[in-house]
């Protein structure tokens, strides 16, 4: 018993010096933004406004080899989303373009001008992140305490 589980460490052992060898790495890359909802219309954010927890945002993603990745997410109660990967360095992200698919918040449905997509390249080393302009919703009617 004492020979197999010398064998089994000296196999570990082995395996760690190939990777580090051959060189084995990988890439993390990471993209997030907010959601918010400009309440009054304004085109400004102030106090009136809040985060849309909960908004769907769809990212996507062509790696440098050519493969086209899909990523769901959805904010957070700060209004934030974050997609994050670890891939080999010649799989990771070349381009991307990040979009809002919805708000599930009951006043503040409207996608505002200027915020139906944003498409960027992605050439940060592994570990650093891209943040994406701010997406805005609007509500439907603008209460009458912004009139």
């Amino acid at each position: 018993m004492e020979t197999k589980g010398k064998k089994i460490v000296m196999v570990m052992v082995m395996v760690v010096l190939l990777i580090s060898v051959f060189g084995v790495s990988g890439w993390t890359g990471e993209i997030h933004g907010r959601v918010v909802c400009d309440v009054c219309g304004d085109s400004s954010l102030g106090p009136e406004d809040h985060v849309l927890e909960g908004a769907e945002v769809a990212v996507l993603c062509i790696t440098k080899s050519g493969e086209v990745l899909n990523y769901q997410a959805f904010t957070d109660a700060k209004g934030i989303y974050t997609v994050a990967e670890t891939m080999p360095e010649s799989d990771r992200w070349d381009a991307c373009l990040a979009r809002p698919i919805s708000s599930f918040h009951e006043h503040c449905t409207h996608l505002a001008e200027g915020s139906s997509a944003v498409k960027f390249g992605y050439s940060h080393p592994s570990g650093y992140s891209h943040t994406v302009r701010t997406f805005v919703y609007r509500p439907v009617n603008v209460p009458t305490y912004c009139i």
